[in-house]
């Protein structure tokens, strides 16, 4: 592959290098680019196969000088050119190294280019191109940048040189102050070689909000011109030094060309540009280094002081997320937990792009309605709320609790009634409708269509999903607290938990569908359309929308079954079917009258936990279908992945023809880049938090932020919620997220921050499971349970305290976890 074609899809970083990437983008994505091909690294490599081992040594280029290209290199590189004419067409030869223009740093003008070359003299261009990359200017850049000299290669961009009466440079925000929302554009006559050089003082001019703000003639004394021999710099003729070289009009339709670059590259852009008449070419375009990024702040934590959890529903949203996905929690929660929310405070909220519920609500209402007994069922579904914590409560009277939450419980209470009855006939049509939606999100072909799809279809699809979780999750909630502490006072911990399990007995219990749904496969039960169908929509990132489902991804089935293949689901739940069985015959022995009631109470339980779970999955899938809807939009309108950073309401308004959202994409891909690349916060939050002071601390915590302080120092011991009973002793696999899976091997203890169900085809090969962050009701408790596999969750401080390959102790009965070694 020693040539391509200027807009080839394999012309990236390695193959083409950083300009010729990057004109290969331009080019594919319909930009005025002169027309040109790219003589690749591969060749570049070929050239300096026999002189390899002497290349940085002092001397190295004359080595290019003292080689011939071989023929039939040579051929392929001259029947290219020729094909942009006949053998007068002249063109620029531009280097084009692998470490260039990337975004941390700029390698421009380190290498050679040569502008106005023509037929054979091509070839001792690209020679001396090649030749530059060793010339003491570019080692020394290489060197003072730590780029190592052998990781560097060589492609050569060739193009038509355009014959411009002028050219210049754009930027697409202010190079000087940063500033966002307006272009910067340099105008010289000739070509822009005078213009990047320094060598003249071009017009300036600054367009905003789609207009000229202002435009500076400058007194351009020289002008890069072409000649017989190649290019040279010429005095400008005294009566065109003063004379404007642009009009009004064609700044604006430079800054349009910006404005599309910039939308490509998510970024803002140094532009060079040629004029040719009336005709604009994009001769090449870089990010703008060293500007400093605009962002948004997000963080809903300076809303006031409140006690926030990243608990239970934020181990089910463990990302940063996009401003598209933030919209639709949103609308997810305003639907599912309306009757949680009191007017006037914020029941959710966005932390550095992360999920926080505001517990400070929950508790405020449990204590105004004299339910302060009961604060320990929040921490079974939220997790633990560290001892002497003083959790501050809304500035609201009892009464005006009262009043603002009783309506909205008695409205509830009707809503969950009728909606309950509604569950059954639901869940069995809700795959079916759910597919059909998504397959009609990409059969359509007009925005204004995929809009009206949105508002009379697709959303009332999302309220009714949400309102039956409403009603799924609302039916017998207190009855699954206190039956669990019931069977614990009168059994003990190890056989209450034992009792509880065989949810998936009586139907597949959905947090365990991936891995009784990959025994199935495995066994040639169920084919992989089937598999597909039923469990692709879930995974460890099921609510980012951003993120393929893992049913898009045609190698997900293999690896699945790879990760299953040395842990047998079926044996685990056979010996826990057999320990519940034990589990209830001594509660017979114990309490000969109770139990058939006891049963009929657990069975309730386990009928209340499928229900949850079964509607859970068919939220997840509707999130599929909205995913789908949101790539249908970036196809219509051009956006592609831009429209990620779009909220729902603003994709709406780009597809009935608006513009002004667009302007907040650059801005949002950078908000979205700076907090993605932070850890996960604490699990509790209290006060404003500060994700990046938090993260250059080296005291920072992954269990409780307090920014009123005196919080107790982290804990020396590791202890949480005891989420499944049994003690087992094992090498501890720290593990930061699921894609590391490969990682635990059959008989290790699975450590991690947090468990969803992406994780769920680990839980077999795991001897038992420890986590940061859940509660007796999350994740990895449920699951954990279902196979007999001991459990401790919501440490808080686990994978701060064990290291990856430690030798641990874990006590799921006890809740606590000790390091042997």
């Amino acid at each position: 592959m020693n040539v391509l074609p200027l807009d080839a899809a394999a012309a990236d970083l390695a193959v083409a290098g950083g300009k010729g990437a990057s004109l290969a983008r331009l080019s594919r994505a319909g930009l005025p680019v002169p027309p040109g091909f790219h003589i690749t690294t591969d060749a570049y490599r070929a050239f300096t196969a026999p002189f390899r081992e002497r290349l940085g040594a002092p001397g190295a280029q004359e080595l290019f000088t003292a080689h011939e290209i071989p023929p039939d290199l040579a051929a392929e590189i001259l029947a290219a050119y020729a094909e942009l004419g006949d053998g007068a067409v002249a063109v620029a030869v531009r280097s084009s190294a692998t470490a260039e223009d990337l975004p941390e740093m700029s390698f421009a003008g380190q290498q050679d280019s040569y502008l106005n070359v023509h037929g054979a003299d091509l070839l001792d261009a690209v020679r001396r191109c090649w030749a530059s990359l060793w010339n003491p200017r570019a080692v020394a850049y290489r060197e003072r940048n730590h780029v190592p000299h052998d990781d560097v290669a060589l492609a050569v961009v060739v193009q038509e040189l355009v014959d411009a009466d002028a050219a210049g440079v754009m930027f697409t925000a202010d190079p000087v102050t940063g500033a966002r929302g307006q272009s910067v554009v340099n105008a010289a006559w000739g070509l822009g070689e005078a213009v990047v050089g320094g060598q003249v003082t071009p017009d300036a001019a600054v367009v905003a909000d789609g207009r000229v703000r202002s435009y500076t003639v400058a007194d351009k004394a020289v002008m890069t011109v072409r000649e017989p021999e190649g290019t040279r710099e010429r005095e400008v003729p005294p009566a065109r030094r003063s004379v404007r070289v642009l009009s009004d009009e064609q700044v604006l339709r430079l800054a349009a060309l910006g404005e599309e670059i910039q939308r490509l590259y998510g970024t803002p852009m140094d532009v060079e540009w040629a004029r040719r008449g009336e005709e604009l070419f994009v001769v090449q375009a870089r990010p703008i280094t060293g500007l400093a990024e605009e962002v948004e702040e997000w963080n809903d934590s300076h809303t006031g002081q409140y006690l926030w959890t990243s608990g239970n529903l934020g181990e089910a949203i463990p990302d940063v997320m996009t401003p598209v996905t933030w919209s639709l929690v949103r609308l997810f929660i305003r639907e599912a937990m309306s009757a949680s929310a009191i007017p006037g405070y914020r029941l959710v909220g966005n932390i550095g792009g992360r999920f926080y519920l505001n517990l400070s609500i929950a508790i405020s209402a449990a204590k105004a309605f004299g339910m302060s007994s009961r604060l320990g069922a929040i921490e079974q579904v939220f997790g633990k709320i560290p001892a002497g914590l003083d959790v501050p409560l809304l500035p609201a009277s009892r009464w005006q609790l009262i009043k603002a939450m009783l309506p909205m419980a008695i409205g509830l209470r009707r809503r969950v009634a009728a909606n309950v009855k509604r569950l059954r006939p639901f869940l069995a049509t809700a795959r079916s409708r759910c597919e059909e939606l998504r397959e009609r999100a990409g059969l359509i072909s007009e925005p204004a269509e995929l809009a009206a799809f949105w508002e009379g279809a697709l959303r009332p699809y999302v309220v009714e999903t949400c309102q039956m979780l409403e009603a799924a999750g609302r039916q017998g909630g207190a009855a699954l607290v206190m039956t669990r502490d019931k069977l614990r006072e009168m059994v003990g911990e190890s056989d209450a938990e034992a009792m509880l399990t065989g949810a998936n007995a009586g139907g597949e219990l959905a947090s365990m569908g991936p891995i009784i749904g990959l025994d199935k496969l495995a066994r040639g039960e169920i084919d992989r359309a089937e598999f597909a169908a039923v469990y692709g929509h879930r995974g460890a990132h099921e609510f980012e929308v951003s993120v393929p489902r893992p049913g898009e991804d045609p190698g997900w089935i293999d690896r699945q079954l790879a990760e299953v293949a040395s842990g047998d689901a079926r044996d685990l739940l056979a010996r826990q079917e057999e320990a519940r069985a034990a589990a209830w015959a001594r509660f017979d022995r114990r309490h000969p009258r109770r139990g058939a009631a006891m049963r009929e109470r657990v069975d309730r339980w386990n009928a209340i936990v499928r229900d949850r779970e079964d509607t859970r999955s068919e939220n997840m899938r509707v999130f599929w279908a909205m995913r789908a809807f949101v790539l249908r939009a970036g196809e219509l309108t051009g956006l592609g992945d831009d429209v990620f950073y779009l909220e729902i309401d603003e994709i709406l308004d780009v597809l009935r023809g608006g513009r002004s959202p667009l302007a907040k994409i650059p801005v949002r891909r950078a908000t979205y880049r700076k907090y993605a690349a932070l850890p996960i916060y604490p699990m509790l939050i209290v006060g404003p938090f500060d994700p990046v002071r938090w993260a250059a601390s080296p005291d920072r915590r992954v269990d409780l932020y307090d920014a009123r302080g005196g919080q107790a120092p982290p804990a020396d011991t590791v202890s949480g919620f005891p989420g499944a009973p049994g003690v087992v002793e094992g090498v501890a696999r720290v593990l930061s997220g699921p894609e590391q899976g490969e990682r635990l091997k059959a008989g290790e203890i699975l450590v991690t921050t947090l468990t969803n169900i992406g994780w769920t085809p680990m839980f077999p090969r795991a001897a038992a499971v420890v986590t940061d962050m859940g509660a007796p009701l999350s994740h990895a408790s449920i699951v954990a349970r279902e196979l007999g596999i001991p459990a401790v969750v919501g440490t808080g401080n686990a994978t701060a305290r064990i290291h990856d390959g430690d030798r641990i102790r874990v006590d799921g009965e006890r809740g606590t976890v000790e390091v042997l070694n």
